[in-house]
């Protein structure tokens, strides 16, 4: 089959790195991805079963693999060559059941949660994945299995990025249902995340928040407090404040929930504004540390410059939730420390408690998505031998009025009707 695969060569990872100054993606011919033809991977084992990919979504993390700038903190839970594309909208080539353990028929479609915990691994259960809250999981080297964090990551299950199947185990496995179009479908991974993130900022009525980043996980992010308000789960903040930089970021971020939505540069006075604080010890500017600030800042960049922003801008005592993937960044704590900030990750999902009860972040991200209607973030699709293109774009997708781009292997199922 065709695939693009990730191999572990030092002078490619490098060549990226240095590809990638001149934009996100742009090295993706250079580096370590190659569009090649392998054997399709098989697990024969229970509860296994193949999956041809329909779409894939390009994510943050995928592009700071193909730039080079993935953490070296991945090592020893990644094993190579990979296929990446752990964001699928898939068919089952075989009749299964579902994580929630309803009967799927072959040709049905699925989305997978890609998380490689202890029940794909073979393993006794873990006390996070005995909880189903597998983005907690501890051994994600161990097992009959590879290393690998999640499908995509991993030698031995394949990746959406190819033209043949993947594997994926039946705790990974969600139907889709009919009313939803295959653009929505390949966002419930994503939304998924997005929805973890909010549900640990910890929000009330008089909570204001402040949004670092609007490409999906941050326009993600913004969709989730609002779904979650909307349907009395969590409280609406007093005020959602987001700092955009495109044109096409931040119309989307407005029609999907923000209170108030300003450059990126505008983002700490806009801050300064709703708190009512100062900037400590200058008149103004962007760069000054903020008396007051937002209880919550969610980073969904990852960098040093956006994590520096968020301490900036936190309240004394409040919190900074990391939801972009950070690498290797140098970063001044020390008003982490003096004003008392709690700085927390949002990695991936598994539950979230809610007044209903324990509920699967999967099965809540498939409502979301209905809710918002959030396959209109899908701007544009690829075939995987055009992969160059398809980096560069996602690389420079909100300069160029797009958000999501994915890569598509199959025939697309058309935009399903909605009734307003």
């Amino acid at each position: 089959m065709k695939a693009l695969i990730i191999e572990r060569k030092i002078t490619r990872f490098i060549a990226a790195r240095v590809a990638s100054r001149f934009g996100s993606g742009r090295g993706a011919g250079l580096g370590p991805l190659r569009l090649s033809t392998v054997e399709a991977p098989h697990i024969e084992r229970e509860g296994w079963v193949g999956i041809t990919p329909v779409l894939a979504g390009i994510c943050g993390s995928d592009l700071a693999t193909v730039d080079g700038h993935s953490s070296h903190y991945f090592e020893n839970i990644v094993s190579f060559p990979f296929v990446p594309g752990h964001e699928v909208l898939g068919t089952l080539n075989e009749d299964t059941v579902s994580a929630t353990g309803a009967a799927l028929a072959t040709g049905a479609r699925v989305v997978i949660q890609p998380v490689l915990g202890c029940a794909t691994r073979g393993l006794a259960l873990c006390e996070a994945c005995a909880r189903d809250d597998v983005g907690r999981c501890q051994f994600l080297g161990s097992g009959h299995l590879q290393p690998g964090l999640q499908t995509g990551f991993c030698v031995d299950t394949g990746g959406g990025w190819s033209e043949g199947p993947l594997m994926a185990h039946t705790s990974q496995i969600f139907g889709v249902p009919d009313d939803l179009s295959d653009d929505d479908a390949v966002t419930i991974e994503p939304m998924a995340c997005a929805l973890h993130a909010a549900l640990r900022c910890g929000v009330d009525e008089t909570t204001t928040v402040a949004i670092i980043g609007a490409g999906t996980l941050g326009l993600g992010v913004i969709a989730s407090l609002d779904f979650l308000a909307a349907t009395g789960r969590s409280p609406r903040p007093a005020a959602l404040i987001v700092g955009a930089r495109y044109p096409v970021q931040r119309a989307m971020a407005t029609q999907l929930g923000a209170d108030e939505v300003v450059e990126p540069d505008q983002l700490s006075r806009a801050v300064r504004a709703a708190t009512r604080s100062l900037v400590a010890g200058k008149p103004s500017g962007r760069s000054g540390q903020l008396t007051g600030g937002a209880d919550v800042v969610v980073d969904c960049v990852g960098s040093a410059e956006s994590l520096a922003e968020a301490l900036r801008i936190v309240a004394p005592g409040g919190r900074v939730v990391v939801v972009g993937m950070p690498g290797k960044v140098t970063l001044d704590l020390a008003s982490l420390w003096h004003r008392e900030v709690s700085m927390v990750g949002a990695y991936a999902y598994g539950v979230e408690e809610l007044p209903e009860g324990t509920v699967r972040t999967f099965d809540l991200a498939i409502e979301m998505v209905r809710h918002h209607g959030t396959g209109r973030l899908v701007s544009a699709r690829y075939p995987i031998d055009r992969f160059e293109e398809a980096l560069a774009h996602a690389g420079a997708a909100g300069r160029r009025g797009a958000v999501k781009i994915v890569f598509e292997s199959g025939p697309r199922r058309a935009v399903a009707k909605r009734e307003d």
